[in-house]
């Protein structure tokens, strides 16, 4: 009997190891209609979420929320020059954790898509692309170079490599349905002629080397080879027709908002509008769609690109910046994935066919034995539309999609918003009384030994490209000795230097005094800076301090826009009528890198300087200008934020945690905001919808609670322009008032996400006028009390829900005609 239990406990022991190794492939492959997972055509909504925008701890619920936003896949790029650094010194740390993040997705149960590329854009700094690599002998980037080609083959097998050790492919029984090698070459490939056509059929055929066992696409690229799909990138999709009938209809980039620059108004995309643009792919045959983004984070350190991208690329996306719920725009595209999904199975196998009702309008019926769902659209930007089908009317907003799941009932318009809106507040640090607790100490950046005595680390008889540097700091000087006599030509009592300069900052310094400072605004990759001099006889010190925002991250040969100070420098006399110009250029220019407090890590908690603090005196509105204190992190878990105004251009960090670059004293444009709500009705673009005219372009930054310790922290600024730290105050983001929005028959559902319901202020059920923070009772209403009936309803809870109709709040007196809404505004 023990015998025989014991050859039990062998065969048993047996096949638990058998099955605790063997790995459940997953078949992705594709046809003309849809991706196709272990046999079942899918339609995929998917979400851009980049992993070192954020922090490892946020990680997972963004991922939840994604999921419960009714999404399938995160979809990421992978950031070369984040992950190499320097040439084949590697970093998968942190924030930086590929492997993590995938493992992060595939733990909430979503697929993954991985864009390698390895160039990527997405306003990253050098769009993605090392310095180093620009900088190699002979390289020449995106096109037919073996310098370059053999790089970017290391770097993709590398990131390969690594997913398949960890076997995250769907082939290997992990998330990963779909990689994406290249980005955008389509919109460039012309500049680059014969070479660009090879390249790209060289980049399909490195990446199916690869043999990942799922397939590989490449976006915004019509001449792609078949051995990779091509798909489309833009604010509307629904035209889009891939080069290969074997390939399915699929949108990478679908941009829920804009990226935001120094400079610039704040960008939005309205609910309706990017509804539209999904529910319109779909109706039109597509099967796979991606937000971008989906949550657009945080340049943190020196990562954003452009130049002048800001810190923020919040994006408008369905979770903010901080990863709290866009509303109305999250709740509004949960209820289209929803309806989506619900059809799934048609949309892939049924049989297709379309009625064209004039006018922009148009029905498309998807049908199989079983099922028979129906798609309205109406692409008219100001017209409504009444049409009959079947023998019923249907009413379809201007620029409007209704979604019939059986053909007879609208179940969905992506015009009409079911779903909260809430309007974000910032509530004062409740662990301190800010900013007037707050104690600064500070310390003068040493300028001395740079912009008096020209002291560097090397020397060339020209002007450098700032890029030779690495980019391992913002900041490069450009020294250079004039000796003049009072014999000499160009001297006068009316001297001046003219530095011909790029999109980035420059600094002069003449014999150790500033001169004066210059930049440009976003999309200006050259400017003159000018000021008049005064020159000593004998020995001058020029010194120019050069500080970029970013390198450039797009365009044709984008690699080649010059940074620095490319020339010519000129010092210009004038005498008279008589005008003499010394050119510079040639001259013998010593180069240093970098500011001698970020050197010296003055940032860093564990610095060997704390003792130079000063505390007394503290300087305001002074350039090159370190400042230090310490805070308690602001009580609860809702998101932080630290306020900058009064400060100038610089870096903040929190416990030796860079924040990123700050420059809150640069106003967005005053022209171009309107106090009347977005018309969502006709093409979008980033023009079209923008608000914070004349404001501090970003006067928020973001504090992840992971930089924090739970009780006292500390804040290091350097203050680059000069600026007051009086102000600085470190803020928590949560809803200040929250306003549900349900038409007829609909439940109206609202939450406070994690408050309590405080109070009602408005409430009607009819027809409705205004918006959020402006609703106003119209020509009828329902008889009953609204607002005593919402307060019972919902004061005092996180949540409730309650249904638009006159069995709650009694008949109206409004005519049949009229569309009737439930709106409710309450306080969180």
């Amino acid at each position: 009997m023990m015998q025989n239990m014991n050859s039990l406990l062998l065969v048993f022991f047996f096949f638990v190891t058998i099955f605790t190794n063997f790995t459940f492939s997953t078949n992705v492959s594709h046809d003309g209609r849809a991706i196709t997972i272990n046999g079942q055509r899918r339609i995929i909504l998917s979400g851009s979420i980049h992993y070192p925008r954020s922090t490892t701890e946020m990680w997972p619920d963004l991922i939840k929320k994604s999921k419960e936003g009714g999404l399938d896949a995160i979809e990421t790029y992978v950031f070369w020059n984040a992950h190499e650094p320097l040439r084949r010194q590697y970093d998968f740390s942190g924030n930086l954790d590929l492997i993590r993040f995938i493992k992060t997705v595939q733990d909430e149960g979503l697929y993954a898509v991985l864009r390698i590329g390895p160039y990527v854009c997405a306003e990253w700094n050098f769009g993605g692309f090392p310095m180093w690599l620009d900088n190699l002998p002979g390289v020449e980037l995106r096109t037919v170079n073996d310098v370059y080609m053999s790089e970017m083959k290391n770097f993709t097998t590398l990131i390969v490599d690594m997913m398949k050790e960890e076997k995250l492919f769907a082939s290997q029984g992990g998330p990963i349905i779909l990689a994406q090698i290249e980005n955008e070459y389509g919109n460039v490939i012309a500049s680059y002629g014969d070479a660009g056509k090879a390249y790209v059929n060289w980049c399909a055929s490195m990446a199916n080397s690869l043999d990942i066992g799922v397939p590989w696409i490449m976006c915004q690229e019509n001449d792609a080879p078949e051995s990779v799909i091509n798909t489309c990138n833009g604010w509307y999709c629904d035209q889009f027709t891939p080069n290969n009938p074997n390939s399915p209809k699929m949108w990478t980039e679908n941009w829920t908002g804009w990226f935001k620059n120094w400079g610039g108004k704040d960008p939005s995309r309205t609910a309706e509008d990017l509804a539209y643009s999904v529910a319109r792919f779909y109706q039109l045959g597509g099967t796979f769609q991606n937000y971008y983004m989906y949550h657009g984070g945080t340049n943190f350190g020196r990562t954003a690109g452009g130049p002048y991208i800001t810190t923020s690329y919040d994006y408008d996306a369905p979770l903010n910046e901080y990863g709290s719920l866009n509303q109305p725009k999250y709740g509004h595209l949960k209820q289209l994935h929803d309806v989506l999904h619900s059809i799934e199975n048609v949309l892939t196998y049924g049989n297709i066919s379309s009625m064209d009702f004039g006018n922009s309008v148009s029905a498309t019926i998807y049908s199989t034995n079983d099922q028979k769902s129906c798609f309205f659209g109406n692409a008219n930007s100001s017209l409504d539309a009444t049409i009959n089908y079947q023998g019923v009317s249907y009413d379809i907003p201007a620029w409007s999609v209704s979604i019939l799941p059986d053909c007879k009932n609208v179940l969905y318009n992506t015009a009409k918003v079911n779903t909260q809106t809430s309007k974000m507040i910032k509530v004062a640090n409740e662990a301190e009384n800010e900013p007037i607790v707050l104690k600064w100490s500070w310390m003068q950046e040493n300028l001395d030994e740079n912009a008096l005595l020209g002291k560097g680390q090397v020397s060339a008889s020209h002007l450098l490209d700032q890029k030779v540097a690495n980019d391992v700091s913002d900041y490069l000087w450009y020294m250079t000795r004039l000796d003049l006599d009072e014999n000499d030509p160009i001297w006068s009592k009316n001297m001046s230097i003219r530095v011909n300069a790029t999109g980035q900052i420059v600094h002069a310094y003449i014999n150790g005094e500033y001169l004066g400072s210059e930049w440009a605004t976003y999309g200006i990759y050259n400017y003159v800076f000018e000021k008049e001099i005064k020159l000593k006889p004998g020995k001058n010190q020029i010194a120019l301090l050069s500080a970029t925002l970013g390198y450039q991250n797009y365009g044709a040969r984008f690699e080649m826009t010059e940074t620095g100070l490319p020339g010519p420098i000129q010092i210009i006399g004038k005498n008279g009528d008589e005008t003499i110009i010394k050119d510079l250029s040639s001259h013998k220019w010593t180069y240093k890198v970098g500011l001698e407090g970020l050197d010296n890590k003055l940032f860093d908690v564990n610095t060997n300087y704390s003792s130079k603090w000063l505390s007394d005196n503290l300087p305001v509105n002074k350039m090159m200008t370190w400042y230090k204190t310490t805070f308690k992190a602001p009580l609860g878990e809702d998101p932080v934020v630290v306020d900058l105004i009064g400060l100038g251009k610089g870096f903040a960090w929190v416990n030796g945690n860079n924040l990123g670059r700050y420059w809150p004293s640069f106003l967005a444009d005053v022209d171009g905001c309107s106090a009347e709500p977005c018309d969502y009705r006709g093409s979008y673009d980033n023009n079209k919808c923008v608000s914070n005219c004349g404001q501090p372009s970003q006067r928020w930054y973001h504090v992840p609670r992971s930089f924090m310790n739970k009780d006292v922290n500390e804040f290091v600024l350097f203050e680059e322009f000069g600026g007051n730290p009086s102000l600085v105050s470190f803020q928590t983001v949560r809803p200040g008032s929250v306003c549900g929005n349900a038409y007829e028959n609909k439940d109206m559902e609202i939450s406070c996400q994690g408050k309590t319901i405080s109070d009602v202020k408005f409430a009607s059920f009819g027809d409705v006028q205004g918006i959020c923070g402006s609703f106003e009772k119209g020509t009828c209403e329902a008889k009953n009390d609204a607002i005593s009936i919402v307060k019972n309803a919902c004061v005092g809870k996180e949540s409730c829900s309650i249904q638009a109709s006159a069995s709650v709040f009694g008949a109206t007196n409004c005519e049949a005609s009229v569309s009737k809404r439930l709106a409710v505004e309450v306080v969180c």
